[in-house]
C-alpha cells in the first residue's frame, strides 16, 4: 500500500510544541507599539459594546480561559510576507520596522481590541463600567454611579489613573483595595497563544476560515480588496466606514444587520457608478445594486484612481439619495437597505442632472410603494432597471 510522505512528515511536526501564553497587560503594550499588527486582509471591527462587556465579564467571572489567540510570527521579511495593519486606525506598517518576531494576528482581533481600548481609555468605551455593587460590567447611559468604575479607567495603562479617578470621587478608601485587585487580575491573565511561522498569505487565509467558518462570503470580499492597501487604497477607511457612517448620520444603522452586510451592502453600491463611469452608463440587469452582484472581482483589477472616482460618485450619490428621503420626510417607508441602495444607483445615474416634479413625485411613489420582502434576485434586477427608467423625465440643466 502506498503511504504519502506528507503522512510521514506531517508527524514529526507538532505545531501545539509552540503554544505559550501571554497577558493581556504585555498584548496590550505590544500592540501600542506595533509590535502585534493585524495582517491586511482582517476584516474591520465587529463587536458591539454588549460582545465587549461579555468578554470582560468573562475574564473577570468566567470558571474557563478565554479561546486561544491565532498568531503568526513574522521573523523576517521574504516573499512570504503579508502587509501589516495596526489595530484601530489600520494604518500600513512600514516592512522595515518588521524586526524578529513580529506578531501578527490571524484569529482574535476582536479580543485583543477589546482589551486595548480598555488600556487606552478609548472614547467609544466611555459607557462601559464595572458595578461593583451589581457585580458585573454593564452599559450605562449617561451618569457614572459612585459604585461604578468605567473600564478605560479601571484597566488604564497608566498605573496612577485609577487613583486619581477615586480621590476625585471621594471613594478612594472604599473602593481603592478591591478595585486593585480586579486590575492585577485582569493585566495579568493570561491568553493561550497558537503560533505559526512565516505563512504564505494563502495559508493564513486558510488557517483564518478553519477559525472562522461563518460568512465566507464576506471574507471573500475582505480578501479581494485587501491587496489594494498596497496602492494606500484601504476599503474600510476609504470607503465602507465612510458608507456606513453617511447612513448612521440619517438613521440608518438599524439597517445594517447582520453583521456580513457591512462589506457587501456598501460593495453592491459600487456597481451603477461603475457603469457610469466604465461603461457609458449602459445597465445591464447583472449590475443591480444587491450583494449577490457585487463585483469584487472586477473592482479590484482598476487602477487606485480610477476606484476612487468610483467611490467618490457613489458616496455623492448616497448623500443625495439620503437627503431625498430627509427632505420628502420618507424615513418612515425605509425598512430596508435595498431602498438605500436602489435610491443611490439611481442618482448615480442621473449624476449632475435635477428632477423634474414629475420624476420627484414618481420616486416619492417609488419609494412608498415597493415592497422588496421575499423578492427574487432577478426581480430585484427587474426593480432596479425600472427605477431607472424614471430618469426619461428628467431635465439637464
Amino acid at each position: 500500500m502506498k503511504i504519502h510522505k506528507k503522512v510521514d512528515l506531517a508527524t514529526g511536526f507538532n505545531p501545539t510544541k509552540k503554544t505559550h501564553q501571554m497577558d493581556i497587560a504585555t498584548m496590550c503594550q505590544k500592540i501600542k507599539e506595533n509590535k502585534i499588527t493585524l495582517p491586511l486582509y482582517q476584516r474591520d471591527l465587529s463587536w458591539t459594546l454588549q460582545k465587549a462587556v461579555d468578554l470582560f465579564n468573562f475574564q473577570l467571572f468566567g470558571k474557563a480561559p478565554v479561546s486561544p489567540i491565532s498568531i503568526n510570527e513574522i521573523s523576517n521579511v521574504t516573499e512570504n510576507y503579508v502587509p501589516q495593519v495596526s489595530f484601530l486606525t489600520r494604518e500600513l506598517i512600514d516592512p522595515n520596522n518588521i524586526r524578529g518576531d513580529h506578531d501578527s494576528v490571524v484569529d482574535g482581533q476582536q479580543r485583543l481590541t477589546t482589551n486595548f481600548k480598555a488600556f487606552i481609555n478609548h472614547e467609544s468605551f466611555r459607557n462601559i463600567v464595572l458595578d461593583v455593587s451589581r457585580g458585573r460590567f454593564k452599559i450605562i447611559d449617561g451618569h457614572i454611579a459612585s459604585n461604578q468604575i468605567p473600564v478605560g479607567i479601571l484597566f488604564n495603562e497608566d498605573e496612577i489613573a485609577l487613583t486619581k479617578y477615586l480621590q476625585e470621587k471621594g471613594t478612594f478608601n472604599d473602593l481603592f483595595s478591591v478595585l486593585l485587585r480586579v486590575r492585577t487580575k485582569i493585566r495579568s491573565y493570561n491568553y493561550t497563544i497558537n503560533i505559526a511561522e512565516n505563512l504564505t498569505e494563502d495559508k493564513q487565509i486558510e488557517w483564518f476560515e478553519v477559525l472562522n467558518n461563518a460568512g465566507s462570503r464576506v471574507t471573500s470580499l475582505q480578501m479581494s480588496f485587501s491587496k489594494l492597501k498596497l496602492h494606500n487604497f484601504d476599503i474600510y477607511t476609504d470607503y465602507t466606514n465612510p458608507f456606513k457612517e453617511k447612513a448612521y448620520e440619517y438613521g440608518f444603522e438599524d439597517l445594517f444587520t447582520p453583521f456580513t452586510t457591512n462589506v457587501s451592502y456598501p460593495i453592491a453600491a459600487l456597481n451603477p457608478a461603475y457603469e457610469v463611469l466604465e461603461k457609458n452608463g449602459n445597465h445591464n440587469a447583472n449590475y443591480a445594486p444587491i450583494p449577490s452582484d457585487t463585483k469584487e472581482g472586477i473592482l479590484t483589477k482598476l487602477d487606485v484612481k480610477t476606484l476612487s472616482n468610483i467611490i467618490n460618485l457613489t458616496l455623492k450619490s448616497l448623500e443625495k439619495s439620503l437627503e431625498f428621503v430627509s427632505n420628502n420626510n420618507l424615513e418612515e417607508h425605509i425598512s430596508r437597505m435595498d431602498h438605500i441602495l436602489y435610491l443611490t444607483g439611481f442618482f448615480t445615474y442621473q449624476n449632475d442632472k435635477e428632477l423634474t416634479e414629475s420624476a420627484i413625485e414618481e420616486l416619492i411613489e417609488w419609494i412608498k410603494n415597493v415592497d422588496f420582502t421575499n423578492m427574487s434576485n432577478s426581480k430585484r434586477r427587474e426593480e432596479f432597471t425600472n427605477l431607472l427608467s424614471i430618469s426619461n423625465t428628467v431635465i439637464i440643466l
